[in-house]
């Protein structure tokens, strides 16, 4: 088949490659237009536009996918269908009558669990044991569209959402070829998904992001590893925002550790414990306000940490 494929993060990248290396004719890209980043604010084109480039892809960065140019030339490369890895934009009833196989989503949950735009941030803080990938077909509800495949993937016990999100990416793609294959083949049937199961997983905010010392370690440590690495787990320190990595939710305390109340820390040369409801948790990385992050044990010893000096 002849494809468009419609991503931009680096999350849709072994997508693209994997779709570059099947069988099907990938013709060209659609992704958000370049952006501004660094210091300098410079103009960066999104992964999904560099591996193209590389490929010597034809790339259509609309500003929005409405756009009657984009939308006049997307009729002239006639895709049979274009697939859709994180690409960051709703498509128009205009645009998805296009290609005459639609446009198939792969999307990082097990549909209808955790539809929107952080599934595997949400399903990390729900505590969920298995998450996974669906391809589907786009309609103009949000992730709503019939099922064409799913793959399934263990969540592990010290797994954030970014180290998930990588391995999700991987499996999906493969699964992202499977599903054009069937198309192509006649073999894949959309299966509407069921009303029972359904969970939704907007973006997370910023203020979201803050740890609540006061829930159970289980909870916190949840919480820290789905904000991680976006948008980052944080809490305050004398006034001052400081970043949260990944914790140790169950440390052993050393003989002599006084019983820590909800955010009160305790130093000792290799480690900082908090309190929380159900017991202590250790800091891994942590980042003060304007400094790169740094080993918690390393930060408590240039910050003379007070008894009874708390988080939060």
């Amino acid at each position: 088949m002849r494809l468009v494929l419609a991503g931009t993060p680096t999350t849709a990248v072994p997508s693209l490659r994997a779709l570059l290396a099947s069988r099907h004719e990938v013709v060209a890209v659609v992704t958000r237009p370049d952006a501004r980043s660094g210091r300098g604010r410079t103009l960066h084109p999104s992964p999904v536009k560099e591996v193209a480039l590389e490929h010597d892809l034809e790339v259509l960065t609309p500003e929005r996918p409405r756009d009657p140019d984009f939308l006049d030339r997307l009729r002239a490369i006639a895709p049979d269908c274009c697939p859709v890895v994180a690409y960051g934009a709703l498509l128009p009833r205009v645009a998805l009558d296009v290609p005459a196989h639609g446009w198939v989503n792969l999307h990082f949950s097990l549909l209808p669990a955790w539809r929107g735009a952080a599934p595997v941030q949400r399903a990390l803080m729900a505590g969920d044991e298995v998450a996974g990938a669906s391809t589907f077909v786009i309609e103009e509800g949000l992730d709503t569209g019939p099922v064409l495949g799913a793959v399934t993937e263990t969540v592990g016990p010290t797994d954030t959402a970014g180290t998930l999100l990588d391995r999700l990416a991987e499996v999906g793609a493969g699964l992202l070829v499977a599903t054009m294959d069937g198309l192509e083949d006649g073999t894949l049937r959309p299966v509407p998904q069921p009303d029972d199961g359904v969970s939704h997983a907007p973006k997370l905010t910023v203020e979201e992001c803050e740890v609540r010392w006061s829930l159970p370690a289980h909870l916190v440590d949840r919480h820290v590893r789905g904000a991680t690495p976006n948008p980052g787990a944080w809490t305050t320190f004398r006034g001052e925002r400081l970043k949260v990595g990944p914790l140790d939710p169950a440390p052993t305390p050393p003989d002599g550790t006084p019983s820590l109340a909800a955010g009160e820390m305790h130093a000792t040369k290799r480690a900082v414990l908090v309190g929380t409801a159900s017991g202590p948790v250790a800091l891994g990385e942590v980042g003060p306000h304007g400094r790169r992050p740094m080993a918690a044990a390393d930060w408590a010893r240039g910050t003379r940490i007070a008894p009874g000096e708390r988080l939060g």
